[in-house]
């Protein structure tokens, strides 16, 4: 007769192994698919700031496009048409002084527009715009900010690189006219603002934003979160759907909070 084989019981130490890594599977594969969506296709975006109040508010959070204003070879050009930043976009970029900051503002003028604001309305080559987005939040009279470009009184807000550049040109010859004083857009570049006109830091203060610096443009808003409220981490325990927008909570709060 031949013997039968002694049954062998699972250790307990390999299934609750086992099991531990069933449970943080699930995980694991978001943070992968989060991580190669982030860094090619699309990337959350936190706002902290009133800048582009009513358009954007604080505590909203944003997927960004990454593909529509990406660099392109000569190839892709011949390929499929590329699309270029337009007046009215809403993009987020580097920002210029300090390249690790993400910014989020409003595109006003494209290279050779020339840009001028009188008591806070904004004139492109010398036309009135008409801006529906625009909020002018209360505040104080601000020449510099009101009546950009000028030099009537110093903002301390402004980067003195762009201040000694606004200088130059307000100086010469040219701008001695009032009607001229204007800046003009350079080649690859962009002037910006925010929606929120009275508290925004934006090209008026620290100039243009090179088309190399651009991210991308805002899709939807997929989540807002009160300014003073967070994420509880016990009760997003109980949740699938809250845990994933912890997740991406932390994502975007730790690569890309814009301003």
């Amino acid at each position: 007769m031949s013997k039968r084989r002694p049954w062998h019981l699972p250790s307990p130490h390999i299934t609750q192994h086992e099991g531990a890594l069933a449970a943080a599977k699930p995980i694991l594969e978001m943070v992968v698919v989060a991580v190669f969506v982030i860094t090619f296709i699309a990337q959350p975006v936190r706002i902290p700031s009133a800048s582009m109040q009513p358009t954007l508010r604080v505590g909203d959070f944003l997927l960004v496009d990454k593909q529509t204003f990406a660099p392109t070879g000569p190839l892709d050009a011949l390929l499929v048409p590329v699309p270029t930043p337009q007046t009215g976009d809403v993009i987020v970029f580097h920002y210029p002084i300090a390249p690790d900051t993400l910014l989020i503002k409003r595109i006003i003028g494209l290279p050779g527009d020339r840009i001028r604001l009188r008591h806070g309305r904004v004139y492109r080559n010398g036309e009135l715009l008409t801006e529906p987005y625009a909020f002018y939040s209360p505040a104080r009279p601000n020449p510099f900010r009101d009546d950009f470009p000028s030099l009537r009184e110093a903002d301390p807000n402004v980067d003195p690189d762009w201040w000694l550049t606004l200088r130059k040109q307000l100086t010469s010859t040219e701008a001695q006219n009032k009607d001229a004083q204007a800046i003009t857009v350079p080649a690859d570049r962009y002037f910006v603002l925010g929606d929120n006109r009275n508290d925004s830091e934006d090209s008026r203060y620290w100039g243009f934003v090179p088309r190399t610096a651009i991210l991308g443009r805002p899709l939807f808003i997929y989540f807002t979160l009160p300014p003073d409220s967070t994420l509880d981490p016990a009760t997003i325990a109980l949740n699938p759907l809250r845990r994933v927008l912890h997740v991406l909570k932390h994502i975007g709060d730790t690569l890309c909070i814009v301003r």
